[in-house]
């Protein structure tokens, strides 16, 4: 299933609720779904989440035996973000080539404002902060991300007036569904709800200034997390990690990758984050940016107005457009 969150337009009185999206231009409203039945229906993702595999099932159940009056054509809804309000969200650095690649492009920028640019870069490098180390292979890095500023499918994104240099990160993340401790890699699939699209918004300019500082990324990511437009579970997928991931930019082509190229998976990141400690329902766990998934790797900038289409083969297209305040 490709789960969503929507809420009716114009006069029809929808309040906020769960659906299954049904072909490519309707969905069904699971809460009509289960009351034309007689039955109740979690009303939130999160709510569906918390309530386990028996409701999972019955949302199946629903959408493959609908009543007429709980399907919704997709032009007479909203669709918001999956998750509006994740329990906790982190970014992680599970794609690693990205990484190698930005870090080196980073200290290029910082060397340029040193009265010797050369002698700074080299310095720098040699620091072995600008590189990704053994500790980046070992285990998973990571940082807590903004999990209270979250961007759904074509709303607009609000450029912050303190910066000048707005960019994308093509990534995508899984929901935690059970909780745990102490989980195996190999019992990690099991807790994982699905799949969705994650644009990691940062304002460059300040996370490189605060990055030069040994900190970060701080401010310059700390404003919107983008996710949908769905949450796909995971039978919908033969294989999760053999997905194109592609990034446009007013139609554009700007970036395309592949989940093929993870170094770890996301069963790494929920045994490493179970341990001695509880995951829980959920929870959020981004990918990190996939290999030119990104403007500040490919030496270009969004402009004001731009429309950022991030595409996961079998999730679907999370659209949003840059706007300045």
């Amino acid at each position: 299933m490709r789960l969503v969150t929507f809420r009716g337009l114009g006069g029809e009185r929808v309040g906020t609720r769960v659906g299954a999206l049904k072909g490519e231009d309707g969905l069904v409203d699971l809460a009509a779904a289960a009351g034309a039945r007689g039955l109740d229906f979690p009303r939130t993702m999160l709510a569906l989440i918390e309530a386990g595999p028996e409701a999972l099932a019955l949302a199946r159940d629903l959408v493959d035996i609908e009543p007429e009056a709980a399907l919704r054509p997709l032009d007479a809804v909203k669709l918001l973000a999956p998750l509006p309000r994740p329990t906790r969200l982190r970014d992680c650095c599970l794609f690693l080539e990205h990484m190698d690649k930005a870090l080196d492009k980073l200290a290029r920028k910082l060397a340029e404002e040193e009265p010797d640019p050369e002698a700074a870069l080299e310095r720098l490098r040699a620091s072995g902060k600008y590189s990704v180390g053994p500790v980046f292979r070992e285990q998973i890095i990571y940082y807590n991300a903004d999990h209270l500023h979250v961007v759904g499918p074509d709303e607009e994104l609000a450029w912050p007036s303190w910066s000048e240099w707005m960019d994308y990160e093509l990534e995508w993340a899984c929901v935690i569904g059970p909780g745990g401790r102490d989980i195996t890699v190999e019992r990690a699939a099991g807790h994982i709800f699905g799949y969705t699209i994650f644009n990691d918004w940062s304002a460059r300019d300040v996370q490189i200034k605060v990055m030069g500082a040994n900190l970060g990324p701080g401010e310059g990511k700390d404003f919107a997390n983008g996710l949908g437009p769905c949450i796909a579970t995971p039978d919908e997928f033969d294989d999760p990690y053999a997905l194109t991931m592609t990034a446009h930019v007013n139609g554009e082509a700007w970036s395309s990758g592949s989940t093929a190229t993870m170094h770890h998976r996301f069963e790494d990141a929920i045994a490493q984050f179970s341990r001695e400690r509880d995951l829980v329902a959920g929870e959020v766990i981004g990918s990190g940016t996939v290999l030119s998934g990104c403007g500040f790797e490919l030496d270009r900038r969004l402009a004001d107005g731009d429309l950022v289409e991030l595409a996961v083969e079998g999730i679907g297209t999370l659209r949003n457009r840059v706007v300045r305040r």
